[in-house]
């Protein structure tokens, strides 16, 4: 109760205080906070959640204030914070602020640091801000089940001056499942075997597009607390790694880049300037993590003669599909349980794009006025791959062939 009082009592503060630019955490919202006698006053509710995959697949989550991950927390150097912590849980929590330098009370161990958060009690967590960065927060309460399925959230700290100005800032959280198929409920015993990939606990085609104009410089903000590393590669840029949980990377220390890795329990900040219009992909660069729930006890098809396979299966099982044959594209759509995403989906202007799970689109435009969705990029004519018809493709190479001949005295 006298937490409810206090958020009520405290004052929102004026937008015109507000003197960094906004991070974007594509399909996640941004912790509101309010300010009473000079302190930055938030509230995280811990709570079960139903969480969108993507269109037709809903799972059932943990997170914080109805969504996972949680809403992201924005603040800056020098600030100090009080942040509530409510817990709707049906078990004991905590949260711990991952990479923020505070008293060793408010570190949010639960049993080392502090008593544990029971079902519907609200805990304070109070500190001064003493650094920038991307950080985390998430539970260091019964870690294997909580944070599996998806107790984690984003806490920047912006620094009092930029170094550099940023012209868009996006973060997105790397996120790993076990969800049976046709089911809803992640497994949190799974170790390694994960079947669901997400950026900000959406798989593709559900996953939101980073959009910029062109010449605008861009950061974007990773973090992990899964059990696996992830590379991500971003098509048609090249970028810096300006930052870690510990802080900015030294400009001695920064290596040009097209893939960064994000190891478990860290951050990473990329940073580079939009100036190639286009579509650009931006995906986990291990193949199974740009696939769907695939059923790793399917066995391997690949160049198997099914031949009449089919029909004799019909006849016991109707619509049933010989998997696998010549490659996994054909399976990108078929038939599947209620709550079940195709391995590989997605549609683009020139046809399906066969992808999923870590998989987005850097939407870079020329003269936008607004950042929503542009639609498809229109290419330049001249400018896209295409067929070339057989005849011509035969002459064409054939000429390499005859030059080779006529400068080493051969005959055609």
């Amino acid at each position: 109760m006298k937490a409810t009082l206090m958020l009520t009592a405290a004052l929102v503060l004026p937008a015109a205080a507000q003197t960094y630019v906004p991070v974007v955490t594509p399909n996640v919202s941004t912790l509101p906070y309010k300010l009473d006698h000079g302190v930055k006053v938030f509230h995280l509710v811990a709570e079960k959640v139903k969480r969108e995959i993507a269109p037709g697949m809903v799972i059932n989550a943990w997170g914080y204030n109805g969504q996972t991950p949680g809403p992201t927390i924005e603040a800056v150097e020098g600030d100090r914070v009080r942040i509530f912590v409510t817990n709707h849980l049906p078990e004991d929590t905590s949260v711990h602020w991952h990479g923020v330098l505070l008293p060793n009370g408010m570190d949010g161990v639960q049993g080392l640091n502090q008593p544990h958060i029971k079902p519907g009690e609200t805990f304070a967590y109070e500190f001064t801000l003493r650094q920038s960065g991307t950080q985390m927060y998430h539970p260091h309460a019964d870690e294997t089940l909580q944070m599996a399925l998806g107790m984690e959230g984003f806490f920047i700290i912006h620094p009092r001056k930029e170094r550099v100005r940023i012209d868009r800032d996006f973060a997105i959280f790397l996120h790993e499942w076990d969800v049976p198929i046709g089911g809803s409920t992640p497994n949190p015993n799974t170790m390694l075997d994960f079947n669901l990939f997400t950026f900000n606990a959406r798989a593709f085609p559900g996953t939101a597009p980073l959009v910029m104009k062109k010449g605008q410089r861009v950061r974007v903000r990773f973090a992990n607390l899964s059990m696996d590393s992830h590379p991500i590669h971003i098509h048609g840029v090249h970028f810096a790694e300006t930052g870690t949980d510990a802080g900015p990377t030294p400009l001695s220390a920064r290596v040009r880049e097209t893939t960064v890795n994000v190891p478990p329990g860290t951050t990473r900040d990329i940073e580079f300037v939009a100036d190639a219009p286009g579509d650009w992909a931006m995906h986990c660069h291990k193949n199974h993590h740009t696939m769907n729930q695939m059923d790793h006890t399917v066995p391997n098809l690949t160049g198997v003669d099914q031949s009449g396979v089919e029909e004799k299966v019909r006849n016991l099982l109707p619509g049933y599909m010989a998997m696998g044959q010549n490659g996994m594209g054909e399976m990108m759509d078929m038939g599947r349980p209620p709550n079940t995403l195709p391995m590989m989906t997605g549609h683009g202007q020139f046809g399906s794009i066969d992808m999923g799970g870590m998989f987005t689109v850097v939407k870079v435009r020329e003269g936008i006025t607004t950042y929503a969705d542009p639609g498809p990029y229109k290419n330049p004519p001249g400018t896209v791959a295409h067929k070339v018809p057989d005849d011509s493709g035969k002459e064409k190479r054939r000429e390499p062939e005859r030059e080779h001949m006529r400068q080493h005295g051969g005959t055609d």
